[in-house]
């Protein structure tokens, strides 16, 4: 075995125990939520055990991450991201370009939405918006929000909702979709001025 394959072995165990613990996670939980055995963990987060496919996508699911996130695979050489842009079939104009690709998890679009009819829909899940350019109008139940470049929203997608442009012009928004109605979390705040 070539000394980069061995040394990206090696440092499975160690990101394994670090993202178990910044998650707060003890072993005995992720042994329920992965069916694999507390001293399995135990040895594969110490280095004992070799890490298989067999072992690692359970635990991917249950942190709800990409498995290329738990080896950290070496780069491919190419830094370029390949995105395809998806036109809306009904909305001339409409675009969306999908930034993620794991199902089950947060999913991210950069979209530009034209003008259209207004629907409010309800489903399971959490969305947040990010205004790039121009005004979007936020429905949410009976109330109308309408946010500029810069502002965010965040609701619960089980109430109804619609989101596109106020007036006649295209609206750029960052869209985030979380599928189990994920919240943010602030994990760090600015430090308070003195006084």
């Amino acid at each position: 075995m070539d000394a980069e394959l061995e040394q990206t072995l090696a440092s499975i165990g160690p990101r394994l125990r670090a993202l178990r613990r910044d998650r707060g996670m003890t072993l005995e939980a992720l042994s329920a939520a992965t069916g694999i055995s507390v001293s399995g963990l135990s040895r594969l987060e110490s280095g004992k055990r070799r890490p298989t496919l067999e072992l690692l996508i359970p635990i991917a699911r249950a942190h709800r991450v990409a498995l290329d996130q738990l080896i950290a695979a070496p780069a491919t050489g190419d830094p370029r991201v390949h995105l395809t842009p998806v036109r809306h079939r009904k909305r001339d104009g409409t675009v969306i370009v999908p930034l993620t690709r794991y199902p089950g998890r947060l999913q991210v679009f950069k979209q530009v939405i034209a003008p259209g009819p207004r629907r409010l829909v309800t489903h399971a899940g959490y969305e947040w918006l990010l205004v790039l350019a121009g005004e979007l109008l936020l429905v949410l139940g009976d109330r109308e929000l309408t946010l500029g470049p810069g502002e965010v929203a965040e609701f619960d997608t089980a109430e109804p909702h619609w989101f596109g442009p106020r007036g006649e012009r295209s609206v750029e928004i960052l869209h985030i979709f979380g599928p189990r109605g994920d919240k943010t979390r602030v994990r760090a705040r600015p430090a308070q001025p003195p006084g």
